[in-house]
């Protein structure tokens, strides 16, 4: 009896563990192949059922506006309190999973919009709680919340009941997902996170960070680096890089240095370039240059002058071996003419500097 119901239980755990894969595999697939697909739906308002009030940037309003006569609960915004939104969403009840099947097949097959205000309205406390995760980005509650409920509207239009695994389970991905793009576009003015390995260091690295004690701030030592690298499959350099992107945010060029001051931080900024008087000598004396080698040349014969050409003054020198074959010499005799023609253009450059006191 005993090893019965233990095998049972075993099986159960095992059936849950292939939904619950099933499910994250599902998911992350659609959100890859279809990203482009829930972006333009959703733009488009087609299968969303939730309205977002007022998030601060515009991009992000992309439920359309038909939908606020669903009566649905508007996200919560800066200005409404997040305590009130909480408790309005705790008034939709959990759906049975065969309720939840009914609903999911009414919507697939028959476009029942009242089925999906359902699903959605039941699964709004699951983005309330894996927004509420991701608050130490430094970005509004209100504005994770709706980027989250956009996610879970993408997982109601593509959820698939017959596969076995509940919505909750699936739409999860969507959400994150939606919320940690969100926090990627909002968090810097420079772009970051453009691979899957450079997103998964920015969402991890603080945590490993406290897995191995690395608090101090500044850069963290070699040992840590390594360690961080080792576990998320990152070049060291990319973990130092992130590392000190995220211990200093982004300030603008036009902050003021002081708050009664007129001056900007840009104000302080150096120009390493060189300025236009050393690039106005720099050219002047390479044209001096160029002319005392040009007027030394001419007192070489052609053989010469061939020769410190294709040796001395090529991107591309040529070998002994070759120039001794276009002149049907030996290789020694042409490092002769080259070395007594060099001496010429030493003598030459030297005396006609001298004559023009440029030396």
């Amino acid at each position: 009896m005993a090893a019965g119901k233990t095998k049972a239980k075993g099986t159960k755990s095992s059936a849950k563990s292939s939904v619950e894969s099933g499910a994250k595999s599902s998911a992350k697939s659609d959100a890859k192949s279809n990203a482009d697909d829930a972006k333009m739906a959703t733009e488009n308002g087609a299968g969303s059922v939730m309205t977002k009030s007022a998030p601060v940037k515009s991009k992000t309003t992309r439920a359309s506006a038909s939908d606020a006569s669903l009566g649905l609960p508007p996200a919560p915004t800066p200005e409404a309190s997040l305590s009130r939104y909480l408790q309005e969403i705790r008034k939709y009840p959990m759906l049975p999973h065969e309720e939840e099947y009914m609903l999911a097949q009414a919507w697939r097959e028959h476009d029942d919009r009242d089925a999906a205000h359902k699903m959605v309205t039941s699964h709004l406390r699951l983005v309330a709680k894996i927004a509420m995760g991701y608050r130490g980005y430094g970005l509004p509650v209100a504005e994770l919340i709706a980027e989250g409920n956009i996610g879970l509207m993408q997982a109601v239009k593509r959820f698939e009941p017959e596969r076995g695994f509940r919505l909750a389970t699936y739409a999860m991905w969507w959400i994150r997902a939606n919320i940690q793009e969100y926090i990627l576009r909002s968090w810097s003015l420079v772009k970051i996170g453009t691979t899957a390995a450079q997103k998964k260091l920015f969402f991890k690295l603080r945590k490993l960070k406290g897995q191995i004690q690395a608090i101090d701030e500044g850069d963290m030592t070699p040992d840590q680096v390594e360690k961080i690298a080792t576990a998320l499959n990152v070049p060291e350099k990319d973990v130092v890089s992130m590392n000190r992107r995220l211990a200093a945010p982004d300030n603008s060029l036009n902050a003021p240095l002081r708050a009664e001051g007129e001056g900007e931080w840009q104000d302080w900024l150096v120009d390493d370039s060189v300025d236009q008087e050393t690039e106005l000598a720099e050219s002047e004396e390479l044209k001096q240059r160029r002319a005392l080698l040009m007027g030394a040349m001419d007192g070489l014969n052609d053989r010469e002058k061939k020769i410190i050409t294709e040796r001395r003054l090529s991107d591309e020198p040529k070998t002994l071996e070759e120039l001794s074959n276009d002149f049907n010499i030996s290789r020694e005799r042409v490092r002769q003419i080259e070395v007594r023609a060099f001496e010429k253009l030493q003598k030459a450059v030297r005396r006609e500097a001298s004559e023009q006191r440029l030396m």
